[in-house]
């Protein structure tokens, strides 16, 4: 880091994860649930497996810090507020 300059690290300094906390929660998550149930054999069995579990966490799966709802079912209530107001 050259602080004389103005110039400060733009990654996250090894052993400090709380720096980016949403970034290790999903990085933490992804490589549970997706990486570490996979061998993958070529890259393009990684890239399908890689996108259907995106498409998952993204549209499917419940997250917790939008009240337990998917994405879509979020945007949806949000929109219907929208609507109401």
């Amino acid at each position: 880091m050259d602080l004389d300059q103005g110039i400060e690290t733009a990654l996250i300094d090894p052993g400090t994860p709380w720096q980016n906390g949403a970034t290790e929660s999903f990085n933490a998550k992804f490589r549970d649930e997706c990486l570490s149930l996979e061998w993958f054999r070529y890259r393009a069995e990684a890239k399908i497996v890689i996108e259907a579990w995106r498409k998952h966490y993204n549209q499917v799966r419940p997250h917790s810090s939008l009240g337990y709802l998917t994405p879509a079912e979020f945007v949806a209530k949000l929109n219907g507020k929208d609507a109401a107001s």
